[in-house]
């Protein structure tokens, strides 16, 4: 989304290469506002006070949340409870489930001190890839736009 001369994802890593911010889609269309998420209590809290809407983004925020998790804590007990908390906030959202079992099988059997760093890498390749299938989408919807427009 471009706001000003400004793109922006709907979450990203901020500044301080720890933190996430996201859009506060609550707030749209009428403000623009960024939520910090410094916390896995954070990016649930986001995730089930609608924060975040829409499939691809509650998955992508679940993803760092699990980093913010291990960030504080890179042990098991962490990575369970995080995915624990996380999967709690909306039970049913099938990108959330994904999102959280990909995230287990990226850090749980990498040793202790790799774990923070995968993380953080398979979260920004959800987002990557979620952006990557966004485009396509709009690429393909855009030809088939411009066919009916043809034809009208």
């Amino acid at each position: 989304m471009r706001i000003g001369e400004t793109w922006y994802r709907t979450i990203w890593v901020a500044e301080d290469g720890r933190s996430v911010d996201v859009i506060d889609q609550r707030a749209l269309p009428h403000s623009f506002e960024i939520m910090r998420l410094a916390t896995v209590e954070q990016a649930a809290y986001a995730i089930s006070e609608m924060v975040v809407r829409g499939a691809p983004l509650i998955g992508a925020t679940a993803a760092y949340g699990v980093c913010l998790a291990l960030l504080e804590d890179p042990m098991h007990g962490s990575l369970d409870r995080a995915l624990e908390l996380l999967g709690a906030t909306r039970p049913t959202a099938v990108n959330l489930r994904w999102a959280l079992e990909v995230m287990d099988e990226a850090v749980r059997y990498l040793p202790v001190e790799e774990r923070v760093a995968a993380a953080y890498a398979r979260a920004a390749r959800i987002c990557d890839d979620d952006v990557e299938i966004s485009k396509s989408i709009g690429e393909h919807g855009l030809s088939i736009f411009r066919e009916i427009s043809a034809a009208k």
